[in-house]
């Protein structure tokens, strides 16, 4: 048995609800205060536009209501369509569905904005690395007033995990009954199937919509245990579900019950006065927010072997590589390739590594969609917190890879050089990792995402002037502008400014004048040296901000674009679908064979089977 529960609040308090931005609800003679739902004629189908493919209904025509200080209990088997349906009142539905009817909010029509309705769903989308109660406690601390106390915010938390038993821690469907629950026992057994007096009616119920006993009731009748039952006393045992399904969908559609719901339909939808506005749906703070966030997603970086340690790991591993292949390079002609080497792949090589975090975040998406479907915070306290987080991370990376390379290799003895080195090298990391978070957004299956974002760091390392000099770069486009979208042009310019300017190398043939670095850069690289080394950091800097920003508006042009979108293919769905004859018009009986109707009744004072 699988049973949804769907709650209408009760709002305490005067006519309007206290603070700053706070949903006003207003008193009206007859109406109670809070928020009442309504849906009509709620239909959900997933079109099929392939030949010879039938078109799936999963909702049919649904209609009820909702009222504040009730709770609503959906009821139904496996695959019923339960689900589905609070993802339509949520407006969770995915984009290749297509839903008609009408829900409304105190008798009003209002889009669903994120956080707007909120329930619990039944998938485990939640970070890995941190325990039920953070998970919880987070959570508080995102949604609840900033004004809460920590006691007060510990003992909802201790109180939701006690309540919720954590301490150890393609059938479709139409509606077969709305009303009273006092009432239901009366419908079923006008329908034909009266509860037995020693039967719970809730399983009864649901023995009579869920399919999955028809093989329960097929392998009882071959076992030894019926044999000596009338087949024909239980009407359960003799019809299919898909049959009493039926049945009673049609009983009800012309029963007073629907009658009795469609009219207390139209008494809400006219009900004047109640003022319904939309609050922010999380009462914390943006700086509370920033700090809870930043902390959560600091713990589960740290937690996750996979996200950075790893990584820190391997780059200490490849520095010493580089480290010992280039130890002492020095002065000498041979260095001035040496020097330019290692300069490349340190900046190019080294810094592609930075996608091996990609799942990892991928994961955190999947989180982050889901608080935000619930209000819980904005898109840009997500990524400043994201790279508050992992700043100490890049810092450790770039530090110690810095460190390594740059003693070992003896590239310049002034520590203003290797202060400009691991900053460089922390850049552009940062740059790789503002980068997939962009490629995260458009191409959320990691395996896709990392060989998007590899095929994309190629064409910049490709455009960086070490395989191909700037110079040489055709114009269009690749010089003008990928060269200077790429991360790897500016790197490598700042990092042969701050190695080879002020050095002086042997020349080729003993006796010749000694060759400087600037002209190394100029001549040999054929760089520009028109601009500071710190210009050159500066544009990585604003390449992070850049993708940061990109990374933002593409999250949301897609809030603001996906009720468009979805109304546009949900028109066009329609009118296709509007052609199909069996779309139009659905038979209310599977099959045209008329079966008597037989009591339940004679079921009383027979053991169970299965006893």
């Amino acid at each position: 048995m699988e049973i949804e529960v769907a709650s209408s609040f009760h709002r305490g308090g005067g006519g309007e609800s206290s603070g700053g931005g706070g949903e006003k609800v207003v008193w009206n003679g007859g109406a109670q205060r809070g928020t009442y739902l309504v849906w009509e004629d709620l239909t959900v189908v997933l079109p099929n536009f392939g030949k010879n493919k039938p078109t799936r209904r999963l909702l049919h025509g649904l209609t009820g209501y909702a009222e504040p200080g009730r709770i609503m209990a959906i009821m139904g088997p496996s695959g019923s369509g339960k689900s589905t349906l609070l993802d339509s009142l949520a407006g969770r539905l995915s984009r290749n569905v297509v839903m008609t009817g009408n829900i409304l909010f105190n008798g009003k029509k209002r889009s669903l904005d994120n956080g707007a309705v909120a329930y619990v769903t039944q998938e485990d989308v939640l970070l890995g690395t941190i325990t039920v109660r953070e998970t919880i406690t987070y959570s508080a601390h995102l949604r609840l007033p900033t004004k809460m106390t920590k006691e007060e915010l510990n003992d909802i938390v201790e109180g939701t995990i006690i309540e919720m038993g954590l301490q150890d821690c393609a059938d479709s469907g139409e509606t077969v009954y709305f009303g009273e629950a006092k009432m239901a026992i009366e419908f079923f057994a006008e329908a034909g199937f009266p509860c037995p007096s020693r039967r719970n009616p809730s399983d009864h119920f649901l023995r009579c919509v869920n399919s999955d006993f028809d093989i329960v009731t097929a392998t009882l009748k071959g076992s030894q245990r019926l044999h000596d039952v009338p087949t024909s006393s239980d009407s359960l045992m003799n019809l299919p579900t898909a049959e009493i399904k039926a049945r009673l969908t049609e009983k009800y559609r012309w029963s007073t019950y629907a009658k009795r719901a469609k009219t207390r339909i139209r008494e809400i939808s006219t009900i004047e006065g109640l003022a319904f506005e939309t609050r922010r749906p999380s009462q914390a703070s943006w700086w509370k927010q920033l700090l809870t966030l930043t902390r959560r997603s600091t713990v589960n970086m740290s937690r996750d072997v996979g996200y950075y340690w790893l990584r820190i790991v391997i780059y200490i591993a490849v520095s010493i590589c580089v480290g010992t292949i280039y130890f002492d390079v020095g002065t000498g002609y041979s260095a001035i390739l040496a020097r330019g080497a290692c300069g490349g792949f340190v900046t190019g090589f080294m810094t592609f590594m930075s996608i091996g975090g990609f799942p990892s975040f991928i994961e955190e998406m999947k989180v982050f969609h889901r608080e935000r479907l619930n209000g819980y915070y904005g898109v840009a306290v997500f990524i400043l917190s994201n790279y508050l987080s992992s700043f100490p991370f890049l810092v450790a990376i770039a530090v110690s890879t810095g460190t390594i390379t740059y003693y070992m290799v003896k590239f310049r003895p002034e520590f203003s050089h290797y202060v400009y080195y691991n900053l460089n090298l922390y850049a552009s990391i940062s740059v790789i990792e503002s980068l997939m978070m962009v490629v995260a957004s458009l191409v959320p299956n990691f395996l896709m995402g990392i060989i998007t974002g590899a095929g994309i760091i190629g064409i910049f390392m490709m455009t960086s002037g070490f395989f191909r000099l700037l110079s040489d770069l055709p114009k269009p486009f690749w010089r003008y502008p990928v060269s200077y979208l790429s991360y790897g042009s500016w790197s490598l310019q700042g990092a042969y400014k701050n190695d080879l300017i002020g050095l002086e190398f042997d020349p080729l043939i003993p006796g010749d004048p000694k060759m400087k670095g600037k002209d190394v850069i100029t001549k040999l690289y054929r760089m520009p040296v028109d601009h500071s080394k710190w210009w050159d950091l500066a544009a990585l800097f604003v390449l992070i901000i850049f993708y940061r920003l990109l990374f933002l508006i593409i999250l949301k042009f897609k809030e603001r674009a996906s009720p468009l979108c979805q109304t546009l293919y949900a028109k066009r769905a329609i009118q296709h679908l509007d052609k199909r004859p069996s779309f139009r018009k659905i038979p209310s009986f599977p099959s045209k064979r008329h079966q008597p109707l037989h009591s339940l009744s004679s079921q009383e004072g027979l053991n169970s089977p299965l006893h």
